[in-house]
């Protein structure tokens, strides 16, 4: 079933997750047969009632409870949106940093590991540490995700970056190595990120958002950071071109 975004139906569904009125929405995935798996948008673009109810800022009124209404009836968990990415309700809730969305969903059988993120094509857990939405990131981790060594530089997860340099034939490039420190700063993480600068990270790489490390650790407001990275001989992106 597809509904036009601007439909009644569509309307009073939306309503009703978005003020967490489960009786309400209850009422209407019982009135309206297919409702639970429809899709609401237009013919190129269409999401599911979990992408509404995940959808940002997140934290709605009984999220968990309208999570649960609607898979009960029939919901599709690991739903895909359909249009510029393929990003299941469990990236969108991660993007918010809804930890109890996240849980609810993962505990109705959302793939931790999904695919289709706007991060690379990647996971929830891209989506949460590019974003900067440590609660849920490091929940993802806690209840089993798997980090690249971008994603645990930027947790700063000690033990799994030193895992990625344990194997003499498989240790990580030096690209990847720059971009697990920018990522470090971006985190805030400064024993991580001298520990990848000794590994020959480039310290000043204009990477993400055409921020240096500087520039990515400055807008997250880790101060003490900056100064360190100062006396490394880091440079903002406006200092190097």
């Amino acid at each position: 079933m597809l509904i036009e975004t601007t439909a009644p139906l569509a309307r009073a569904t939306e309503e009703a997750i978005r003020t967490g009125n489960v009786a309400a929405l209850r009422d209407l995935l019982t009135a309206h047969p297919g409702l639970a798996t429809a899709r609401v948008g237009n013919m190129k673009t269409t999401r599911t009632l979990l992408h509404i109810a995940t959808d940002w800022p997140g934290h709605l009124p009984g999220g968990p409870r309208t999570v649960t209404a609607l898979v009960a009836a029939g919901a599709e968990v690991n739903a895909r949106f359909t249009g510029a990415h393929r990003e299941t309700p469990l990236h969108w809730a991660a993007s918010c940093d809804d930890v109890p969305v996240l849980d609810a969903l993962l505990d109705l059988g959302a793939d931790i590991e999904a695919d289709g993120g706007v991060i690379g094509d990647g996971t929830p857990l891209a989506d949460a540490v590019a974003f900067g939405q440590w609660r849920c990131a490091r929940r993802l981790v806690e209840r089993g995700a798997r980090t690249t060594l971008w994603q645990a530089a930027a947790l700063g997860e000690a033990d799994r970056v030193a895992d990625c340099f344990s194997s003499d034939s498989d240790r990580p490039g030096a690209e990847d190595v720059t971009a697990a420190l920018w990522c470090a700063c971006h985190g805030g993480q400064r024993d991580m990120a001298d520990y990848l600068l000794r590994r020959g990270g480039d310290i000043n790489w204009i990477g993400y958002d055409r921020l240096t490390a500087l520039d990515a650790a400055h807008r997250a407001g880790h101060r003490t950071l900056v100064g360190w990275l100062r006396e490394q001989g880091a440079r903002s992106a406006e200092e190097l071109v």
